[in-house]
């Protein structure tokens, strides 16, 4: 008998499928993903699943009424397809990240009465994962009380790279490896005021925009470290004392483990307004900052450079436990 792992489109939700994964040497594996997105790009070499497939499929969300019928006969079409493969594999449990990609999967699954297990990723729960919790056999989010499973998938060299900050010596602007304007806007912006305080700048600005950005800083006759994608990210964090950040689920958690205060601003355009929320999430609990694209005050995010950021970087050390990937993998192996 086999697991099969399902889901994806986008980097976050596959680095949950990646993580779990890599927990299960002992288990038989098949991953069932789409054509489109990531998911080939991340799964079609990977030789630690025993077989791979990628279904035509595309998202329903935000498409006209021509592009949502053609999205559900596909789906209609991959889901005749992944209740045959999960037939042929003998798949006795479906673990499932949510995103159009595992939503053939996830209905073969409840067709064929094999227990589904979805890892929701985010605050707002996508459309998805909404539609299929209340037939789940175990729905894992870290911002749910009644999560069998809180700990969220972080690589261990972030908890073992945390430290608690005091004060702002070194600052990080956190856009992702595509970049974010605003972002990259705004660490110019403060730039001179930075430079003044003798505050070192890190700048992921994202590839396309990473040439741009270290022309800008050499205009203003300022050192900053600007990358594009990077596999040093931890080593980043912890370096720094305050991050200026999206708040995709990964980036919010991996800043949780290495203890890192962060000003959060949301993707305005993301699905739910899910950064929002997950942002939300550690400012009720007055652990970090979040202001809206529209609204950035330049300011008011100078203001932060002299706040003590212990009592956040402690209380942060609180929001995450270890193991995330282990406890997960753990639960699918017990099916």
């Amino acid at each position: 008998m086999s697991i099969a792992m399902t889901g994806g489109g986008t980097g976050g939700h596959l680095a949950i499928i990646k993580a779990v994964k890599e927990q299960l040497k002992k288990e038989k594996l098949i991953y069932i993903g789409s054509t489109k997105g990531q998911d080939k790009q991340w799964f079609e070499a990977d030789e630690e699943f025993g077989a791979k497939y990628f279904l035509s499929t595309q998202g329903v969300v935000n498409q006209g009424m021509f592009g949502k019928v053609k999205s559900l006969w596909m789906m209609f079409k991959a889901t005749k397809t992944a209740v045959g493969l999960l037939k042929k594999h003998n798949v006795r449990v479906v673990f499932s990240v949510g995103g159009f990609s595992s939503a053939p999967t996830a209905f073969a699954a409840k067709i064929l009465g094999i227990p589904l297990v979805i890892h929701e990723q985010n605050a707002a729960l996508g459309s998805l994962n909404k539609l299929l919790k209340p037939y789940a056999a175990s729905f894992i989010s870290s911002y749910l009380k009644e999560s069998p499973v809180k700990a969220y998938p972080v690589k261990e060299i972030f908890f073992e790279n945390a430290r608690i900050r005091k004060h702002v010596k070194t600052i990080i602007f956190l856009g992702g490896s595509q970049g974010a304007k605003a972002i990259n806007a705004l660490a110019l912006r403060m730039a001179p005021q930075l430079h003044k305080k003798g505050i070192k700048i890190i700048h992921q600005a994202g590839e396309k925009h990473r040439k741009d950005v270290q022309e800008a800083y050499k205009s203003l006759g300022i050192e900053a470290e600007v990358f594009g994608f990077t596999t040093q990210l931890a080593e980043y964090m912890t370096e720094a004392d305050l991050a200026i950040a999206r708040a995709g689920a990964s980036t919010l958690w991996e800043l949780s483990a290495t203890a890192l205060p962060a000003l959060f601003i949301p993707y305005p355009y993301a699905a739910s307004d899910h950064q929002y929320y997950n942002a939300q999430f550690l400012v009720e609990k007055k652990l970090a900052w979040v202001m809206r694209e529209n609204q950035i005050d330049v300011i008011s995010v100078l203001a932060l450079l002299d706040e003590d950021m212990e009592v956040k970087s402690r209380g942060l050390m609180q929001m995450i436990q270890k193991n995330g990937s282990k406890k997960i993998a753990e639960l699918l192996s017990a099916f």
